[in-house]
Order: C-alpha cells, then structure tokens, then sequence
C-alpha cells in the first residue's frame, strides 16, 4: 500500500520532525538531511514535486552556537530559532544544490491559514516553485510565533499546508515507526496499525503515549494532522525518519508503516 500510494502521487508534502533531525546530543544531524536530499531528488526524477516542511531551527540554533540549550527563556529560544533557521537552509541549499536543484523558504503562522490574503498569497508562491522545480521548504515561524515553541505544531503545519497545495500525499517522517495499540517501549506484545480507514474508531482501540525530548509534540499532533487532511481526501503516512532511506524503502515496499486513508465519499 505504501508504495502504491506513493507511486501514484504527484504532489508530496514531506514532514521533518525534530527528533529526526538531531543526534542523541540534540545536534543536528547533518549526514540525514544529505540522505533526504537525496531521496527527495530521486522522487522529483520521477516525475514528483515536493515541498518539505521541517522542524529544527532552534536544534540547528544550538549547532551553530553551542549554547543556551538549556535556556528556558523565550527570548532565548526565539534567538534559537532565528540563528538557526539559516544554519538549516544553508545545510539543505547545500545538500540539494548537489542535485541541480533550488529550494525557496516560506516562513509561515497558524495566522496566515485564517487570513484570505495571505493565503491565496502562500497558494500562489507554492504552486509557482513546485511548477518551476524549486523545492518549498515550509517552517513555522518561530521568532514570532510563541505557541509554536510551546506545543511544538509542524505537524499541523504540515497538514495545512498539504490541504491549501491540494497535495496528493502527506509523509511525516518522526521517531517512531507508525502507530502501535499500545506503547511498544513499554509492551513486547505491541502492534503496528499499517493502515487506518477510521480514526475515531482506532482512537478507541490505543493508548496514546507521550512527547518526546527534542520534539515538543506528541502522537496526538500526528493524528490531528491525519484528520485534517483526510478530510480533503489526501492520505498520510507516518515513517520512521530514522530508518536509512526511508523513502525509498516505502517507495518499494520495503518497511513498515502507518498509513491514514480517507473514507470513500
């Protein structure tokens, strides 16, 4: 099903969790960032176009400086994530300029979803890169946006943007390799759920777990985000971001993971 649905997909949002991006010592992890580079151009080569919605600024922040990552102050995670965002962007211009291929920033607030304006403004700038060859890379704004750094929503972000490019597929690359029924750190007996038709029936048959270090969301963003854009008929799956080429082997068929796919209507 995995490759099935890749396969088929013209226009792919690629989501980037934190966790995914960093080393065990919350660093980022620079040697994944070349390995998606290289699967994302693997995927344009066929045919796809992507846009990348990534998480990490503040983990890239505190690459670069090599402090204040255990600052609890706002005013010093902003600063974080404002250093950081160019230490980001520069690693992936790197990693992609190896292809031939250009990327464009959009930095971006749950306010701009709300606002006409600004979206039919974001719409515009998505479909022009996509159409032209450039890969979007989507970050919530982090400088300005306080409850992002909070709750950690990229996540959402990431649906949103999936539903306003009318995407054919959502990928969240996490740390986790789907759903399991239960927590599988805590239960040997814990099964992957590979694919989900209805959510509000799975939600009663699992155990939610909890957030993670370096990521300030949770399971629960992930579902909400299968839920939105479901409802716009685009599926989602949810992978391992740590598993080596990860989407080349879901492009083959060759790992595991959850898919969420919109009810027939």
């Amino acid at each position: 099903m995995l490759s099935e649905v890749m396969k088929k997909s013209r226009k792919i949002v690629i989501k980037i969790g934190s966790n995914t991006l960093s080393n065990e010592d919350g660093t980022i992890n620079h040697v994944f960032i070349e390995e998606l580079c290289n699967q994302v151009s693997f995927l344009i080569a066929e045919g796809k176009q992507v846009a990348i919605v990534t998480s990490g600024a503040r983990i890239a922040g505190i690459s670069r400086t090599n402090k204040w990552s255990r600052k609890e102050d706002m005013h010093y995670k902003q600063a974080l994530c404002a250093i950081g965002q160019v230490e980001l962007m520069s690693a992936y211009n790197s990693h992609f300029s190896q292809h031939g291929i250009y990327i464009g920033q959009l930095l971006l607030t749950r306010e701009d979803f709300f606002d006409k304006t600004r979206t039919l403004n974001m719409r515009n700038t998505l479909f022009t890169l996509a159409d032209e060859g450039i890969v979007p890379i989507i970050n919530e704004n982090d400088t300005v946006s306080v409850e992002q750094i909070k709750i950690g929503d990229n996540d959402t972000l990431a649906a949103y943007s999936a539903s306003l490019w009318n995407a054919d597929l959502l990928i969240l690359l996490s740390d986790i390799d789907g759903i399991y029924d239960k927590n599988p750190k805590d239960y040997d007996d814990a099964k992957l759920l590979e694919q989900i038709e209805n959510i509000d029936i799975m939600l009663e048959e699992i155990e939610i777990g909890q957030s993670n270090s370096f990521g300030t969301g949770g399971i629960t963003t992930k579902i909400e985000a299968a839920r939105i854009v479901n409802r716009y008929g685009i599926p989602m799956i949810l992978a391992n971001g740590k598993t080596h080429d990860i989407l080349m082997k879901a492009y083959n068929n060759e790992t595991k993971a959850t898919i969420f796919l919109p009810e027939e209507k």
